[in-house]
């Protein structure tokens, strides 16, 4: 982990010295201690948890396949967990025991996040869908989102609650109005790899890395509020 307004890394580690030790995805968050901790998910079948603050690895949950992506709730209570497997688990973020199997999916998944109220998750996978749960009624899914060409690789949900966004791994980001309760959407119709999307922390702008080639830039699209839709912006 690296200082963003002065040189110097706060914290540097090796997660794993197993052979497939790729790391999928990681989370920074504040721990309810205060604590500053980041999760790391792995290739190796292992979710790790490190107290950057104390420089240590402070929890390892292990599953049967490789995790692609975990996200924790927003009040640091439960994990989403998916990877290499049809379905999605979620977690007791203490003691790591399973609250959950989520049924559904078909393929593998690799995207999850949370709404910032903590009442819904979504989960993103390979079948080409987005599945919205409800943590109240977990038996399955409240609501399915279809892709174009392949797979969800990530989602994001702005910091007011106000809008959820999908990402395809290229040419498609498809945004949804979630006080409409979803019925509302914006496509986002561009040329080339996706390697991320995010949302602005004051929600204004939405913002796509596109990692091809040819094409490689960073898309900005600002929200119009007179209607209530993204407006790209270059």
């Amino acid at each position: 982990m690296q200082y963003l307004d002065r040189e110097g890394i706060t914290f540097c580690c090796r997660t794993t010295y197993d052979e497939n030790a790729i790391t999928n995805a990681v989370e920074i968050y504040d721990s309810m201690s205060g604590a500053v901790h980041f999760m790391a998910s792995n290739n190796d079948c292992g979710v790790r948890d490190f107290d950057m603050e104390r420089f240590q690895l402070s929890k390892h949950f292990r599953f049967d396949w490789p995790v692609n992506h975990t996200a924790l709730s927003p009040n640091g209570k439960l994990i989403v967990i998916v990877g290499d497997s049809a379905e999605g688990l979620l977690l007791d973020s203490q003691t790591g025991k399973t609250i959950q199997d989520l049924h559904g999916h078909v393929d593998y998944s690799f995207a999850s996040a949370w709404h910032p109220d903590g009442s819904m998750f979504a989960t993103g996978n390979q079948d080409k869908t987005c599945r919205l749960w409800d943590v109240r009624n977990l038996s399955s899914s409240v609501a399915v989102f279809r892709g174009n060409l392949g797979a969800i690789r990530s989602i994001r949900f702005s910091s007011d609650g106000r809008f959820m966004a999908i990402a395809e791994p290229a040419d498609f980001v498809h945004i949804f109005d979630v006080g409409s309760d979803y019925s509302k959407r914006q496509e986002l119709d561009f040329f080339g790899e996706i390697s991320g999307m995010s949302f602005s922390p004051d929600t204004e702008s939405l913002f796509v890395g596109i990692w091809d080639r040819t094409y490689g830039s960073l898309l900005q699209y600002n929200r119009r509020h007179n209607y209530s839709y993204l407006d790209s912006f270059f």
